[in-house]
């Protein structure tokens, strides 16, 4: 297949006929030795029906027609990915964690809203990157649409949807909510980000969503983990995204993938893998390793939303705080330490004067870090300031399966080195729950390529020396850096941090800000 020129490819094939009674306009045009010519008009649709008939390295227009808006230009592996995407309207996009993949999956969109392919998308995401990641990059890359978020009460997300909006953006159990404004919407783009929420067809969730798709709705389905926990995983993907790909019943899929061990027992078969990789395509991927154009660390933002508790604490501590600085002149020791307390509050756990400690409902940051650390493609490490939230996250993980160990200042010294030594070696503890003074300095922990802050610190010394566990000879991944954040005060600390500004009067000053937003 080559390009005659801008507007006519050029299809080498022995059957021509497949293409000529499928594709109006095309011409056969020579034969040789049984090798066909086939004269193609090189638009959106024509290259659709070329994918559909199963043609291999079929190149979208979108590298003709479209002039890739936004604040910086594309890198090649997210032309391919937003070029794969436009040619395969039910697909999957397994591009790892940090390549950028919700950008070039908005010029993809953005491309077949200009083609007039697609009238409205609909991008259903976990709540943590509603607004961080897909409003944000919205914003970054195709600023000319009109975009809505669809959170809160029932009749605030019926309101968004009915506007004019381009894209909506909604989080998974907010779709259940209003199903019916959303199938009257004229949403003709589905993507569903971290799809692996979809990987259950017994739930609601998965039915719901089954309910919305018409047979020409395109769907995108995008996770960095594909089937991660078990092979039987790419069953709901599948018969969602791709039915024809699966049988009908669990069962007989299970019985492909999966191998009856005792009568509770079953494990992968020796093909599990093979079998996978078939039922879930199309699909492209992308490794941070093959992305030679990424920058090494890749710094993210993921929200977690207050809970209701926390809200109301927050606001009673900024207003305590505001009444203390009035006419007080201010440190950056004295910010510092008042700045905790608004930090603790964001996440879960205060220390009261007297020393004991009370606990707040933080379900919306446990559920974020469990999300990053599934998606992550290798070992991760959390960093989290407080002692007490450390027991929160560890007991929590523990309960969801992910194998943890905690490293913090009550550590003895010799377990910590064995601990040290089984993440870099061995395959459990999979994640590190680490006070960032207890291993920000000396420490390799390049089996981990993800770095999570479940709040931020106030020292920028211990927040450069805590990244760089991870990055730190021996490191063959790229990198990413994920900021957990719900508050103003916890924004602004990492801007601070990311920015590398001087702590004394930034301290000061971030401080005053918080008291008075």
């Amino acid at each position: 297949m080559e390009l005659f020129n801008d507007k006519v490819l050029l299809v080498r094939t022995k059957t021509p006929e497949r293409i000529t009674n499928t594709i109006d306009g095309s011409k056969a045009l020579s034969e040789n030795d049984g090798i066909h010519m086939v004269a193609i008009n090189w638009n959106l649709k024509e290259a659709q029906l070329l994918t559909r008939l199963k043609f291999k390295a079929v190149p979208s227009p979108i590298t003709r027609d479209y002039k890739w808006p936004g604040v910086y230009p594309p890198m090649q592996h997210q032309k391919e990915t937003a070029a794969f995407l436009t040619l395969h309207p039910r697909s999957f996009c397994f591009n790892e964690q940090g390549t950028g993949k919700t950008a070039a999956a908005i010029w993809a969109s953005d491309y077949l809203l200009t083609q007039g392919a697609i009238r409205r998308v609909l991008i259903v995401c976990p709540l943590s990157i509603m607004q961080s990641a897909w409003q944000a990059d919205l914003f970054k890359f195709a600023t000319h649409r009109k975009v809505g978020v669809a959170h809160g009460s029932r009749e605030k997300r019926r309101e968004v949807i009915s506007s004019p909006y381009e894209y909506i953006i909604i989080n998974y159990d907010g779709v259940e909510t209003v199903a019916k404004e959303i199938a009257a919407g004229g949403f003709d783009l589905i993507i569903i980000d971290e799809a692996n929420a979809y990987k259950n067809p017994q739930t609601q969730r998965w039915k719901v969503m089954r309910g919305l798709l018409q047979p020409k709705t395109y769907l995108w389905m995008m996770t960095g983990t594909p089937a991660a926990q078990s092979p039987t995983d790419a069953y709901g993907l599948a018969k969602l995204c791709v039915p024809d790909n699966v049988p009908k019943f669990f069962g007989a899929f299970r019985d492909r993938v999966m191998e009856n061990i005792t009568k509770f027992k079953w494990i992968p078969k020796h093909n599990a893998s093979a079998v996978v990789h078939a039922t879930l395509q199309p699909a492209i991927r992308y490794t941070k390793e093959e992305c030679l154009d990424l920058p090494d660390i890749v710094y993210v933002e993921r929200e977690a939303p207050l809970t209701a508790q926390q809200s109301k604490y927050y606001k009673q501590m900024k207003a305590k705080l505001a009444a203390e600085a009035a006419g007080e002149e201010i440190s950056a020791v004295n910010a510092a330490a008042k700045l905790t307390k608004l930090l603790q509050i964001s996440g879960g756990a205060v220390y009261a004067d007297s020393g004991a400690v009370i606990e707040f409902d933080v379900s919306n940051r446990l559920q974020v870090v469990k999300e990053v650390i599934e998606e992550a493609s290798h070992k991760v490490l959390v960093f989290v300031p407080y002692r007490h939230t450390i027991d929160l996250l560890d007991e929590y993980l523990r309960d969801n399966g992910i194998r943890t160990e905690i490293i913090c200042g009550d550590v003895p010294v010799g377990k910590r080195t064995d601990i040290f030594n089984r993440f870099q070696t061995q395959p459990d503890p999979s994640v590190l729950i680490i006070q960032p003074q207890s291993a920000a300095h000396g420490v390799t922990l390049t089996a981990a390529n993800v770095v999570v802050w479940y709040s931020p610190v106030t020292s920028i010394e211990t927040y450069l020396q805590a990244n760089a566990r991870i990055n730190r000879k021996g490191q063959k991944n790229s990198m990413t850096v994920v900021h957990i954040q719900g508050s103003g005060v916890e924004r602004d600390l990492y801007k601070m941090l990311n920015h590398k500004l001087g702590t004394h009067q930034s301290l000061v000053d971030l401080y005053k800000n918080s008291l008075n937003t």
